[in-house]
Protein backbone atom coordinates (compact mmCIF):
# COMPACT_ATOMS: atom_id res chain seq x y z
CA UNK A 1 0.00 0.00 0.00
CA UNK A 2 1.29 3.46 -0.83
CA UNK A 3 0.23 5.51 1.89
CA UNK A 4 0.19 8.74 0.95
CA UNK A 5 -2.48 7.65 -1.72
CA UNK A 6 -5.37 7.44 1.73
CA UNK A 7 -7.07 10.20 1.60
CA UNK A 8 -5.13 12.01 -1.24
CA UNK A 9 -7.27 14.06 -3.99
CA UNK A 10 -6.43 12.16 -7.13
CA UNK A 11 -7.55 13.12 -10.86
CA UNK A 12 -7.56 10.28 -13.61
CA UNK A 13 -8.50 11.78 -17.29
CA UNK A 14 -9.54 9.40 -19.89
CA UNK A 15 -10.80 7.48 -17.10
CA UNK A 16 -14.48 6.20 -18.59
CA UNK A 17 -12.54 2.79 -19.75
CA UNK A 18 -9.56 1.09 -20.10
CA UNK A 19 -6.15 2.04 -18.51
CA UNK A 20 -7.95 4.95 -16.61
CA UNK A 21 -10.86 3.00 -15.18
CA UNK A 22 -8.27 0.77 -13.75
CA UNK A 23 -6.17 2.95 -12.11
CA UNK A 24 -9.51 5.28 -10.96
CA UNK A 25 -10.50 1.92 -9.07
CA UNK A 26 -7.20 1.25 -7.53
CA UNK A 27 -6.47 4.56 -6.32
CA UNK A 28 -10.46 4.24 -5.05
CA UNK A 29 -9.41 1.29 -3.18
CA UNK A 30 -6.84 2.32 -2.06
CA UNK A 31 -8.92 4.93 -0.34
CA UNK A 32 -8.11 7.82 -2.13
CA UNK A 33 -11.03 10.39 -3.38
CA UNK A 34 -11.01 10.35 -6.98
CA UNK A 35 -12.34 12.60 -9.78
CA UNK A 36 -13.23 10.71 -13.31
CA UNK A 37 -12.43 12.94 -16.13
CA UNK A 38 -13.39 11.66 -19.65
CA UNK A 39 -15.40 13.45 -23.10
CA UNK A 40 -17.85 10.91 -22.63
CA UNK A 41 -19.78 11.76 -19.79
CA UNK A 42 -22.38 8.86 -19.55
CA UNK A 43 -18.83 6.85 -19.14
CA UNK A 44 -17.38 8.82 -16.72
CA UNK A 45 -20.16 8.89 -14.84
CA UNK A 46 -20.74 5.04 -14.73
CA UNK A 47 -17.41 4.58 -13.38
CA UNK A 48 -17.44 7.27 -10.82
CA UNK A 49 -20.44 5.88 -9.53
CA UNK A 50 -19.16 2.29 -9.75
CA UNK A 51 -16.14 3.63 -7.31
CA UNK A 52 -17.62 6.38 -5.21
CA UNK A 53 -15.90 8.92 -7.38
CA UNK A 54 -16.82 12.44 -8.69
CA UNK A 55 -17.52 12.78 -12.50
CA UNK A 56 -15.83 15.88 -14.26
CA UNK A 57 -16.67 14.91 -17.87
CA UNK A 58 -14.87 17.44 -20.57
CA UNK A 59 -11.53 18.13 -22.02
CA UNK A 60 -8.47 16.95 -20.00
CA UNK A 61 -6.63 19.81 -21.47
CA UNK A 62 -8.67 22.49 -18.98
CA UNK A 63 -10.24 20.65 -16.12
CA UNK A 64 -7.68 20.80 -13.39
CA UNK A 65 -9.77 23.75 -12.02
CA UNK A 66 -13.07 22.07 -11.79
CA UNK A 67 -11.62 18.72 -10.49
CA UNK A 68 -9.62 21.16 -7.47
CA UNK A 69 -13.16 22.71 -6.47
CA UNK A 70 -14.64 18.95 -6.58
CA UNK A 71 -12.27 17.78 -4.19
CA UNK A 72 -12.33 20.79 -1.97
CA UNK A 73 -9.87 22.46 -3.55
CA UNK A 74 -6.47 20.30 -3.52
CA UNK A 75 -5.53 17.71 -6.55
CA UNK A 76 -2.49 15.42 -4.70
CA UNK A 77 -2.22 13.19 -7.91
CA UNK A 78 -3.01 14.10 -11.25
CA UNK A 79 -2.65 10.80 -13.80
CA UNK A 80 -2.52 12.27 -17.49
CA UNK A 81 -4.33 8.96 -18.99
CA UNK A 82 -6.03 10.57 -21.76
CA UNK A 83 -4.86 9.71 -25.05
CA UNK A 84 -5.59 9.53 -28.81
CA UNK A 85 -4.30 6.98 -31.61
CA UNK A 86 -4.23 7.36 -35.09
CA UNK A 87 -2.64 4.34 -37.04
CA UNK A 88 -3.07 1.80 -39.47
CA UNK A 89 -1.87 4.63 -42.72
CA UNK A 90 -0.72 3.32 -45.77
CA UNK A 91 2.74 3.08 -46.61
CA UNK A 92 3.78 6.55 -48.47
CA UNK A 93 0.55 7.97 -47.16
CA UNK A 94 0.69 9.69 -44.00
CA UNK A 95 -2.03 10.95 -41.89
CA UNK A 96 -3.33 14.80 -42.88
CA UNK A 97 -2.25 17.29 -40.42
CA UNK A 98 -5.64 17.42 -38.85
CA UNK A 99 -4.86 14.09 -36.86
CA UNK A 100 -0.87 14.99 -36.04
CA UNK A 101 -2.44 18.14 -34.54
CA UNK A 102 -4.94 16.58 -32.27
CA UNK A 103 -2.44 13.54 -31.24
CA UNK A 104 -0.08 16.43 -30.20
CA UNK A 105 -2.95 18.24 -28.65
CA UNK A 106 -4.39 15.23 -26.29
CA UNK A 107 -1.08 13.73 -25.76
CA UNK A 108 1.37 16.16 -24.82
CA UNK A 109 0.17 19.75 -24.85
CA UNK A 110 -3.18 18.64 -22.50
CA UNK A 111 -0.06 17.23 -19.72
CA UNK A 112 1.72 20.67 -20.31
CA UNK A 113 -1.29 22.47 -19.70
CA UNK A 114 -2.09 20.32 -16.63
CA UNK A 115 1.34 20.65 -15.29
CA UNK A 116 0.85 24.49 -15.43
CA UNK A 117 -2.01 24.37 -13.45
CA UNK A 118 -0.91 22.09 -11.11
CA UNK A 119 2.53 22.89 -10.30
CA UNK A 120 2.19 26.46 -8.39
CA UNK A 121 0.58 24.41 -5.80
CA UNK A 122 2.56 21.84 -5.66
CA UNK A 123 5.58 23.88 -5.71
CA UNK A 124 4.51 26.02 -2.58
CA UNK A 125 3.80 22.81 -0.31
CA UNK A 126 6.10 20.30 -1.79
CA UNK A 127 4.48 17.92 -2.51
CA UNK A 128 2.12 16.47 -5.63
CA UNK A 129 2.57 13.67 -7.88
CA UNK A 130 2.05 13.19 -11.53
CA UNK A 131 1.58 10.16 -13.39
CA UNK A 132 1.83 9.95 -17.07
CA UNK A 133 0.81 7.15 -18.98
CA UNK A 134 3.08 7.28 -22.34
CA UNK A 135 3.49 4.23 -23.98
CA UNK A 136 5.74 1.66 -24.76
CA UNK A 137 5.93 3.58 -27.77
CA UNK A 138 7.60 6.52 -26.08
CA UNK A 139 10.61 4.31 -25.99
CA UNK A 140 10.44 2.62 -28.62
CA UNK A 141 8.16 3.05 -31.42
CA UNK A 142 4.90 1.71 -33.67
CA UNK A 143 4.83 0.89 -36.87
CA UNK A 144 2.22 2.19 -38.88
CA UNK A 145 1.05 5.13 -36.30
CA UNK A 146 3.59 7.93 -36.98
CA UNK A 147 1.57 10.49 -35.14
CA UNK A 148 1.02 8.34 -31.97
CA UNK A 149 5.13 7.64 -32.03
CA UNK A 150 6.19 10.72 -32.22
CA UNK A 151 3.84 12.29 -29.53
CA UNK A 152 4.02 9.45 -26.76
CA UNK A 153 8.08 10.24 -27.44
CA UNK A 154 7.14 13.49 -26.35
CA UNK A 155 5.01 13.00 -22.99
CA UNK A 156 7.59 10.60 -22.26
CA UNK A 157 10.26 13.93 -22.72
CA UNK A 158 8.23 15.88 -20.38
CA UNK A 159 7.52 13.46 -18.19
CA UNK A 160 11.54 13.65 -17.55
CA UNK A 161 11.63 16.85 -17.64
CA UNK A 162 9.31 17.62 -14.69
CA UNK A 163 11.09 14.76 -12.61
CA UNK A 164 14.26 15.86 -13.28
CA UNK A 165 13.49 19.84 -12.79
CA UNK A 166 10.89 19.25 -9.87
CA UNK A 167 12.04 16.12 -7.69
CA UNK A 168 13.88 18.29 -5.20
CA UNK A 169 10.87 20.06 -4.75
CA UNK A 170 8.80 17.41 -3.71
CA UNK A 171 7.08 16.68 -6.91
CA UNK A 172 6.78 13.03 -7.82
CA UNK A 173 6.83 12.23 -11.62
CA UNK A 174 6.23 8.24 -12.80
CA UNK A 175 5.66 7.61 -16.58
CA UNK A 176 3.63 4.05 -17.34
CA UNK A 177 4.82 2.72 -20.77
CA UNK A 178 3.26 -0.72 -21.57
CA UNK A 179 3.12 -2.17 -24.53
CA UNK A 180 0.33 -3.70 -25.54
CA UNK A 181 -3.31 -3.61 -23.07
CA UNK A 182 -6.36 -4.98 -23.96
CA UNK A 183 -9.07 -1.95 -24.27
CA UNK A 184 -10.49 -0.55 -27.31
CA UNK A 185 -7.62 1.53 -28.03
CA UNK A 186 -5.69 -1.91 -29.10
CA UNK A 187 -8.72 -2.93 -30.97
CA UNK A 188 -8.70 -0.43 -32.81
CA UNK A 189 -5.22 -0.79 -33.78
CA UNK A 190 -5.84 -3.44 -37.04
CA UNK A 191 -3.00 -5.83 -38.09
CA UNK A 192 -0.38 -3.69 -36.57
CA UNK A 193 -1.61 -3.95 -33.15
CA UNK A 194 -2.33 -8.03 -34.10
CA UNK A 195 1.39 -8.27 -35.21
CA UNK A 196 2.72 -6.19 -32.37
CA UNK A 197 1.07 -6.17 -29.74
CA UNK A 198 -1.71 -8.21 -29.14
CA UNK A 199 0.70 -11.48 -28.96
CA UNK A 200 1.49 -9.78 -25.41
CA UNK A 201 -0.73 -7.90 -24.93
CA UNK A 202 -1.92 -7.75 -20.96
CA UNK A 203 -5.03 -6.35 -18.97
CA UNK A 204 -5.86 -2.48 -17.34
CA UNK A 205 -5.49 -3.59 -13.87
CA UNK A 206 -2.05 -5.35 -14.67
CA UNK A 207 -1.27 -1.73 -15.26
CA UNK A 208 -2.35 -0.27 -11.98
CA UNK A 209 -0.99 -2.46 -10.32
CA UNK A 210 2.43 -1.77 -11.95
CA UNK A 211 2.04 2.15 -10.96
CA UNK A 212 1.40 0.98 -7.56
CA UNK A 213 4.42 -1.09 -7.58
CA UNK A 214 6.70 1.76 -8.82
CA UNK A 215 5.42 4.31 -6.63
CA UNK A 216 6.16 2.03 -3.47
CA UNK A 217 9.60 1.65 -4.89
CA UNK A 218 9.63 5.47 -6.05
CA UNK A 219 10.73 4.73 -9.44
CA UNK A 220 10.13 7.38 -12.71
CA UNK A 221 9.63 4.39 -14.67
CA UNK A 222 6.87 2.17 -15.23
CA UNK A 223 7.68 -1.06 -16.70
CA UNK A 224 4.01 -3.21 -17.30
CA UNK A 225 5.81 -5.85 -19.29
CA UNK A 226 9.51 -5.65 -18.09
CA UNK A 227 10.85 -7.04 -21.50
CA UNK A 228 10.67 -3.38 -22.64
CA UNK A 229 13.81 -2.19 -20.57
CA UNK A 230 15.95 -4.88 -22.83
CA UNK A 231 14.45 -3.13 -26.01
CA UNK A 232 15.12 0.46 -24.81
CA UNK A 233 18.40 -0.63 -23.89
CA UNK A 234 19.05 -2.72 -27.62
CA UNK A 235 17.85 0.48 -29.23
CA UNK A 236 19.87 2.60 -27.61
CA UNK A 237 23.30 0.39 -27.80
CA UNK A 238 22.62 -0.02 -30.72
CA UNK A 239 20.26 1.27 -33.12
CA UNK A 240 20.86 0.22 -36.68
CA UNK A 241 20.36 -3.38 -35.76
CA UNK A 242 17.14 -2.03 -34.01
CA UNK A 243 15.89 -0.18 -36.74
CA UNK A 244 16.11 -3.02 -38.95
CA UNK A 245 14.57 -5.24 -36.68
CA UNK A 246 11.59 -3.08 -37.08
CA UNK A 247 11.88 -2.50 -40.37
CA UNK A 248 11.26 -6.56 -40.48
CA UNK A 249 8.30 -5.87 -38.73
CA UNK A 250 6.63 -3.26 -41.19
CA UNK A 251 7.44 -5.55 -43.84
CA UNK A 252 5.71 -8.46 -42.17
CA UNK A 253 2.60 -5.72 -41.62
CA UNK A 254 2.99 -4.74 -45.21
CA UNK A 255 2.44 -8.20 -46.51
CA UNK A 256 -0.83 -9.19 -44.18
CA UNK A 257 -2.81 -5.88 -45.09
Amino acid sequence: MVEAVQGAGVVVTGAGGGIGAALARRFAAEGARVVINDLDGVKAAAVADEIGGIAVPGDASAIVADARDALGGSVDVYCANAGVAFGGEEPGQPLDEKSWALSWDVNVMAHVRAANALLPDWLERGSGRFVSTVSAAGLLTMIGAAPYAVTKHGAYAFAEYLSLTYRHRGVKVHAICPQGVRTDMLDATGAAGDLVLKPTAIAPQDVADALFKGMEEDRFLILPHPEVAGYYEARAATPDRWLAGMNHLQQKWEEVR
